[in-house]
């Protein structure tokens, strides 16, 4: 029988040291991201070295069957820090869900007794806007720009993570908890040298190296300062990477042992080394560590504490629950869960699957053809006290941009609004599907390379195959966008909007391609789908929809698109910077000087969201340059033209603003370079206006160096004058 409580967590006790414990020791979690156990070379027949990892490994405890319960960073680390599984609090995927407050983390458990605590986060999926920060005194998120999307920062490297976890440990006394997350080994593979030319055709492998040697001075250090006999150390991995098994390239998708199957070393005062055998899950960890830090467990915890298995002891016969639902809630595929139990894997499905992981731990072999899924559904059921992983979404909220395009650069792509059905079928099981995507990524790894053609033909033989897949139409209309063939793009994309009326990965090409065309009643047809809107939840439509309003010169309806925006997301600078334009409309037609104010702020709420966007700076030195002020236009042009230096617009504005502060030097300079690069779109009237404006700039400066001539020439006929003025 499982061990999952689906009663209502009410109230906590403040923990306490058990009566007759000693000084409390000191906890050191350490989360690798990403890591099988199969790399690291305790665990028998890795193809690489893991000293460090192994120290930990001769001198504690190696849990040789431990489980991860869910296959993403922010479930797996949330079932960890509260001793809950994902149909207990909610958090089912990295997207779109918090961890709820009613919720004990083990931080805050280790705070009230009087421990000092620090995290020391690696990747972006664990920030503190997900809600696992609470109860510790330190939350250091500082990311660096690494890899090919620097400007995302959504991870730092592990020496940066282990230096900033040093510097807090420094000296201290009393108590302590620090978390310590290395993201590494995390798609993209991207180590530093020497790993990189040392694993440059196993670059996975590499970056597990390069963790565990960056471990090295966490580790020293906590020997040098006298804490190796006060300090328990619990190291493990928040998942697996499939590395193509299964054919799944990352995590994620599927839940089999590739994925599920992590290292769990446990080092403590009075342990002896030594390995178990026996079944275990992240959610062991909490009530594992209250044993031996001295303090009382809390109730009801899924977990179990492992000190009995430590000490030989059978641990209570038992199921363990697992999911992948990334895809569910992602994409709107078929949900993926089970349960492990002694030898029996079973996973829920609408392909179901059931494996003897004793005699085939690789899942190779599917029993479940010849046995009856509902005695396993059945026991399933009984698993999770009859709920199902889609009864809820977690703790919803609405990402933000930033927070999307940084998962996204991660390869978390998903779907803000996922269509999902009342009942799924074979066709909807991610086994079904994953060669579809696949093929997909294939095509856009294909269209990357310049091997345009292949890319093209191979995108069109998945949507031939199913006509219903939307990542083909998604990216077969980007792949169409970025060649300049635009009329493919809408082609292909309209097809898909057909096919899929309600699938936003899909409407969202779809829309911005016709809104960057000048369709912009086309845009308001699809988005509000004859009076019905089907993305009401994704923020993005709405602000497609206002600008497309605002191009339609319906500026109330404008302003309500754009309002619906910002209450899905108050921080995305686009919706600011386009509520901007709408109001310096406002301003343009009626001279409403509150419309002028209002789209002042807006642009400047866009800057204080965004300070790299250059068009928000152009708007707001345009706003400031209509309105009489172009001192104060002329430095946030300029510094649209450093962030952007070939914004043909900005370079007129900024001409503009130089002839109106009479700078007519600059003014001249810069009107001759939009004159000379940017004037071919004008229309001839435009143009002769243009060239009136740069003969002005002519004629006054010729003006002005007449007078300034004539002015020396007074002086040198006159110099007591001069010196008396």
């Amino acid at each position: 029988m499982g061990l999952f409580w689906a009663g209502v967590l009410t109230a906590f006790p403040t923990p306490r040291p058990i009566p007759g414990a000693k000084e409390r020791p000191n906890l050191l979690l350490i989360t690798i991201d990403t890591l099988r156990s199969d790399r690291v070379s305790c665990y028998g027949g890795a193809p690489l070295k893991t000293p460090n990892i192994d120290r930990l490994a001769e001198k504690g405890i190696v849990f040789r069957r431990a489980f991860a319960q869910t296959t993403t960073t922010l479930p797996s680390h949330t079932n960890m820090l509260l001793g809950l599984n994902p149909l207990r609090h909610g958090v089912h995927d990295n997207s779109n869900v918090i961890v709820g407050k009613e919720f004990l983390t083990l931080a805050e458990h280790l705070k009230a007794a009087g421990y000092a605590t620090a995290a020391f986060i690696g990747g972006f999926p664990l920030d503190s806007r997900f809600g696992l920060d609470r109860g510790f005194d330190v939350y250091d998120e500082a990311y660096e720009s690494q890899g090919s999307s620097q400007q995302l920062y959504r991870e730092r490297k592990a020496e940066a993570v282990v230096g900033s976890s040093l510097r807090w440990l420094d000296g201290r006394t009393g108590p302590w908890f620090a978390w310590v997350h290395c993201f590494d080994p995390h798609h993209p593979y991207e180590p530093p040298e020497p790993f990189l030319s040392q694993y440059k055709d196993r670059l996975y492998d590499g970056e597990v190296a390069y963790v565990d040697s960056a471990l090295k001075k966490l580790l020293d250090s906590i020997e040098s300062q006298g804490w190796g006999d006060n300090t328990v150390i619990v190291l493990t991995g928040d998942h697996g990477e499939s590395l193509g098994q299964h054919g799944e390239d990352t995590h994620g998708f599927f839940a089999y042992n590739t994925t599920l199957w992590i290292p769990l070393i446990i080092c403590a005062p009075g342990l002896k080394p030594g390995s178990v055998g026996q079944m275990v899950a992240h959610t062991d960890i909490f009530p594992t560590v209250c044993d031996l830090l001295g303090l009382e467990v809390p109730p009801r915890l899924h977990g179990l504490s492992l000190l009995p298995a430590v000490k030989g002891k059978k641990l209570p016969k038992r199921a363990i629950y697992f999911e992948s639902m990334f895809p569910y809630y992602s994409r709107g595929w078929a949900p993926i869960y089970g349960f492990l139990q002694e030898s029996e894997k079973f996973i829920e499905s609408p392909i179901p699957e059931l494996y003897d992981i004793e005699m085939d731990f690789d899942e190779l072999k599917n029993l479940a053809p010849g046995q009856d899924p509902g005695k396993f559904s059945a026991r399933l059921a009984r698993v999770t006290g009859g709920l199902s992983p889609t009864d809820q979404a977690g703790k919803e909220s609405r990402l933000d941009r930033e927070s999307q395009e940084k998962l996204r650069s991660l390869g978390y792509v998903a779907s803000p609004q996922p269509v999902k059905k009342a009942k799924y079928g074979p066709g909807d099981d991610v086994k079904t599907l994953l060669p579809f995507h696949n093929r997909c990524a294939e095509a856009q790894s294909l269209f990357e390379s310049g091997r345009r053609a292949e890319a093209i033909e191979l995108l069109k033989s998945v949507l031939t195959e199913r006509e219903d897949f939307d990542g083909a139409y998604s990216t077969l209309g980007v792949i169409y966008a970025r060649m300049g063939r635009l009329a493919d793009a809408l082609a292909v994309l309209k097809r898909g909007v057909e096919v899929l009326p309600t699938n936003y990965l899909i409407a969202s090409p779809y829309i911005h391609i016709l809104n960057e065309t000048g369709r912009f009643g086309e845009v308001i047809r699809v988005i509000t789908a004859d009076g019905r809107y089907p993305f009401e939840k994704v923020s993005d439509s709405w602000n497609v929809l206002g600008v497309a309003y605002l191009n339609t010169g319906e500026l109330e309806k404008a302003r309500d698109a754009l309002g619906n925006a910002l209450a899905l997301d108050e921080r995305d600078y686009l919706v600011y910077r386009n509520l901007g334009d709408v109001e310096f409309v406002v301003f343009a037609r009626s001279k409403d000087p509150g419309a002028y104010q209002k789209s002042l702020e807006c642009y400047q709420k866009a800057i204080e969201l965004n300070p790299r966007d250059p068009s928000s700076r152009n708007g707001l030195g345009f706003t400031y340059l209509q309105g009489g002020r172009p001192k104060e236009a002329i430095p946030h042009l300029k510094k649209a033209l450093e962030l952007f230096p070939d914004y043909d617009t900005a370079v007129y504005n900024l001409g503009l603003a130089y002839f109106n502060t009479g700078d007519y030097e600059r003014a001249l300079e810069n009107l001759i370079r939009f004159r000379e690069k940017f004037s071919s779109p004008l229309t001839p009237a435009q143009l002769r206006a243009l060239d009136s404006l740069i003969q002005e700039c002519k004629s006054r400066l010729v003006l002005r160096y007449e007078l300034i001539g004539n002015s020396i020439f007074a002086a040198r006929s006159n110099p007591g004058r001069t010196a008396r003025n």
